[in-house]
């Protein structure tokens, strides 16, 4: 698939019933994006009807999923972003690495920030893209500790944190 668009098509792309362009994109997703759609509803219907106008199921290999979970860790996205985001954004990293040209559909905008972080393209469809990369971080409620890793209760004293934006920067 060298050189072609590649668009990434995410769950909720499929959930607003919105059209999605045949002749411009190969359109992808990944098996988890199967999973989250339940048979016999609207948006099931829509996606069974994406697989037959050419939409193709891949899974990302565990090597890039890492690679993600990896950045979204650092960016303090990965409580955030679910399986299925990290396979999405996987696929793009993917794609991209082989020379060809992916973009994730989606208004999700923690897929986004680690998309942004990874140079990889994305478009939304019902929201406006971020603005600003963030990274995240965790601050006690009660001594005011800050924790870049993933900490739920401070060890110092007990309290629980809060998730902080502790630097952003501005997207051209």
């Amino acid at each position: 698939m060298t050189n072609k668009k590649i668009l990434i098509v995410d769950t909720s792309a499929i959930l607003s019933g919105k059209p999605i362009d045949f002749e411009e994109y190969i359109l992808v997703t990944t098996t988890g994006v199967n999973d989250e759609l339940k048979p016999g509803g609207r948006e099931f219907h829509m996606f069974q009807l994406l697989k037959e106008k050419g939409l193709k199921t891949i899974a990302p290999a565990k090597k890039s999923i890492k690679q993600v979970e990896e950045t979204a860790k650092t960016s303090g996205d990965i409580e955030r972003l679910s399986k299925t985001d990290i396979e999405l954004i996987a696929l793009a990293y993917e794609f991209k690495k082989q020379g060809d040209t992916p973009v994730i559909l989606t208004d999700d905008y923690s897929i986004q920030n680690v998309a942004n972080i990874l140079n990889l393209n994305y478009e939304n469809f019902n929201q406006s893209k971020i603005t600003k990369r963030f990274k995240w971080s965790y601050r006690c409620r009660g001594c005011g500790r800050i924790f870049k890793d993933v900490v739920k209760i401070c060890p110092v004293c007990g309290s629980d944190t809060k998730k902080i934006v502790s630097s952003e920067k501005n997207i051209k």
